[in-house]
């Protein structure tokens, strides 16, 4: 199997092999959520051996007026510098990992996957790793800067107007829960709904109970349930661009590509003039701003 044809997630049994073989190996700890965006008093708590701590709100994303999202793409040179801090150098196999359902660390895979950087989400995360006898460790971790050179390429990104045109051009998955997606539940952006003609797969329908992404047929399971074409273009979006790279990884676990709308609803819902549909249907009822 091809560096390319490589499932973009890892489980912990090769993950342990390969490292018993002695391959370069660098873990990557993003443990962030809505609720508990630091994740560093927990990584300080006890980690994968080995692991750096990744800031998703310092590191992953960066400052940006509040049209852009919640959660604007970092600056390439940025990355590329924390990518070294990381410890990451060439030749490595990056595993990142975290401790809700490889959410967050899916965002650190969408941004490095294109960028010459050998990366896998390790399957199950902090979860699979204690349930399978890992032991952890404490403390913060600085390691020696590593010498890797990122591409300068997109890591996949859809605009705005792509995202728009994508329920008529192929298929456009709001990743949200149905709540969200519906416009029935609290939310910090300045209206509620969803872009209209999405359909809503939230992501965590490409998760099983062990934490672990489901089976590719599953996902395709899923997608055709939704009417998405698996072989048309799929752009995905969520509510700040973080949900839609866990449905781009388990979209790729499948072999199925697709493109994530960095803004999401946090910025379609900031932009004049972009429509809102509300309720449980894609085209549902269509307000304009």
């Amino acid at each position: 199997m091809s560096a390319a044809d490589e499932s973009p997630v890892i489980g912990v049994a090769e993950l342990s092999a390969l490292r018993a073989r002695r391959r370069p190996v660098r873990l990557l700890d993003v443990r962030w959520r809505l609720d508990l965006p630091e994740g560093r008093p927990l990584y300080l708590g006890g980690h994968l051996p080995g692991a750096v701590y990744v800031d998703l709100e310092q590191e992953l994303t960066r400052p940006g007026h509040p049209e852009e999202g919640r959660h604007p793409l970092p600056a390439f040179a940025d990355l590329a510098r924390a990518a070294r801090r990381w410890g990451v150098r060439a030749g490595d196999l990056v595993v990142v990992y975290d401790d809700n359902d490889g959410v967050a660390a899916a965002r650190a895979w969408w941004l490095l996957r294109r960028r010459g950087v050998e990366v896998r989400v390790l399957d199950g995360g902090l979860r699979a790793w204690i349930e399978s006898g890992g032991l952890l460790e404490g403390g913060d971790l600085q390691p020696t800067p590593g010498d890797v050179v990122l591409r300068d390429e997109d890591p996949g990104a859809a605009s705005i107007d792509e995202a728009a045109a994508a329920p008529r051009e192929g298929a456009l998955i709001d990743a949200r829960s149905p709540l969200h997606y519906r416009g029935t539940a609290p939310t910090p952006d300045p209206r509620a709904g969803h872009i209209p003609g999405a359909v809503n797969i939230p992501t965590l329908a490409h998760v099983g109970p062990d934490g672990c992404l489901r089976e590719p047929a599953h996902v395709h399971r899923t997608l055709a349930d939704a009417g998405v074409d698996p072989a048309r273009q799929i752009v995905v979006s969520c509510s700040s661009g973080i949900a839609a790279a866990h449905t781009a990884l388990a979209l790729a676990h499948a072999g199925v590509p697709s493109r994530v709308f960095p803004g999401s609803w946090s910025r379609w819902s900031r932009t004049p003039g972009r429509p809102v549909a509300v309720g449980p249907s894609p085209w549902g009822e269509v307000y304009a701003r």
